[in-house]
Parts: structure tokens; C-alpha cells; sequence
């Protein structure tokens, strides 16, 4: 009777601390929230890509997953065509700050401009575990505007 009695109350009190854990900082859901548009920022170095950035960064996720998180933002080009998108990363003074430019190559032959819709380039990137530890922002930058989410 004491030991199911003890077992019970154990589980309870693991039971009720869920809640806690899933608003604490121990839940990687909770790492990045939304992301928010802010402005482009400056550069240290020159870039050595030479595919332009995007017109306008639209969206960005930060999803957690067994291998760490994916970055994942979504871009509207000028015109249809724009091909070969990444997300390269780019150094900055400020420690603890990921920041990712967005770059695509245009098109080859000139291209039409229909609805933002059919404009939209969606790019992705992983970052390991050991890689998030130190990081609190991350931003993606195109042309025009930028976003940033915070841990």
C-alpha cells in the first residue's frame, strides 16, 4: 500500500512539472518565437557571393528537430525564374547574432511578373546543436528588409 501510494505521489509531482517545462527555456518549441521585419543591417565583409539578395524576405521559421533547428525563410523575387536560393551566412561584431543573407541567381532569359504568389522562393538551412548553443538571434536579410527572431 505505501510503496503504490509513494509511486502515485511521484507521478503526480512528475505530472503536474509539465507545465513548467513546456514554458521554460529546456523546451527547444520555445528556443525562437516569431519572427519580426526589422531593417537590413551592415556588413563586416564584402560579400563573395555574387547572386543577388532577394527583393523582400516574407517569412521566417525557426523549427526545432532531433539534429538541432532548420532555418527556413521564404522570399518574393522581382520576376519569375530567380533559381539556386541559400541562405549564406555572413560575419558580425556582435556575438550571439547569426546572420544569414538570402541569395538567388536571376533568371537566364527575361521573365514575366505575375502574382507574388507564383514569385515566392523558399530556402532552408540546418544548424547542429553544438552550433545553436551560442547563438540568440538569427536574422535573414534580403534587398529591401530583413527579419530576426530571438531566442
Amino acid at each position: 500500500m505505501t510503496r503504490s501510494l509513494t509511486v502515485a505521489l511521484i507521478a503526480l509531482l512528475v505530472l503536474t512539472s509539465c507545465g513548467r517545462v513546456r514554458d521554460s527555456r529546456l523546451n527547444p518549441f520555445n528556443w525562437f518565437g516569431r519572427s519580426e521585419q526589422t531593417e537590413t543591417l551592415q556588413t563586416v565583409q564584402k560579400p563573395t557571393d555574387q547572386r543577388p539578395l532577394v527583393a523582400d524576405v516574407v517569412s521566417m521559421n525557426v523549427e526545432p528537430y532531433s539534429g538541432g533547428a532548420i532555418v527556413r525563410a521564404t522570399g518574393i523575387s522581382p520576376t519569375q525564374g530567380w533559381w539556386d536560393a541559400e541562405l549564406v551566412e555572413v560575419e558580425t561584431d556582435e556575438p550571439g547574432h547569426l546572420v544569414l543573407e538570402f541569395r538567388l541567381f536571376p533568371p537566364v532569359a527575361e521573365q514575366g511578373v505575375n502574382t507574388p504568389r507564383s514569385r515566392e522562393v523558399t530556402v532552408a538551412m540546418t544548424l547542429s546543436p553544438s552550433r545553436l548553443e551560442n547563438i540568440s538571434r538569427i536574422t535573414v536579410q534580403g534587398a529591401s528588409n530583413a527579419r530576426t527572431t530571438r531566442r
